[in-house]
């Protein structure tokens, strides 16, 4: 039995930690075996990258050096722990994959969408999300959030203007017209319609 990938994307502060958590809840109650995980991060290697990655002092990092270091930390926490759970058939709930690294770097930073997918394609090989939900959230929503919220980490990436947070959102719509895993959930009501919207989603994959 093969599990299933399904992961979260959407511009800073969408909620989709609050999501992933409600999601992971209903299916163990319905006997699944969830993991929930995180990018970058999840295992030792990939957090310490995730440390570089979103420390408010690296200002300077070079966008191709950052879309590596992304790539790096992916590769090392599919191989340790997503791959694994996955040959185990848990349903494996990530909080941002390939997505965030082909909008973040590709389109706002400006690298090139088709680029960027090409190293994390070294890095992932074969092994893409079977789903993908997008928390639609608008930017000046989202943002408001992240500031209002007690305790929020607040990263290099939260800090960067408005315009580059636009770039963001626009994105994933344009990543929606590629692909067809990704599908959309209104992030802008209230948490528990979000994860019940989401549900609904994951429900005609699983």
């Amino acid at each position: 039995m093969t599990g299933k990938l399904i992961t979260f994307e959407g511009t800073e502060g969408s909620g989709k930690t609050s999501v992933i958590k409600k999601i992971k809840k209903h299916y163990e109650d319905q006997g699944y075996q969830v993991m929930v995980t995180r990018e970058p991060g999840g295992i030792s290697i990939s957090e310490k990258i995730r440390e570089i990655l979103l420390s408010k002092e690296n200002t300077e990092m070079d966008p191709r050096t950052e879309a590596l270091l992304f790539a790096a930390a992916r590769r090392q926490h599919l191989v340790e722990k997503i791959i694994p759970a996955l040959e185990k058939g848990l349903i494996v709930l990530c909080d941002r994959f390939i997505d965030s690294s082909l909008v973040y770097q590709g389109y706002a930073r400006k690298i090139g969408i088709d680029k960027v997918y090409d190293i994390n394609y070294f890095a992932v090989e074969d092994a893409f999300p079977d789903l993908t939900i997008f928390v639609d959230v608008r930017p000046e929503v989202g943002l408001k959030r992240v500031f209002q919220t007690p305790n929020r980490e607040v990263n290099r990436l939260d800090l960067e203007n408005m315009k580059f947070h636009e770039m963001i959102y626009q994105g994933y719509k344009e990543l929606m017209k590629k692909y067809d895993r990704i599908k959309m959930v209104n992030g802008e009501q209230d948490i528990e319609l979000v994860a019940k919207e989401a549900i609904s989603v994951i429900n005609e994959i699983i």
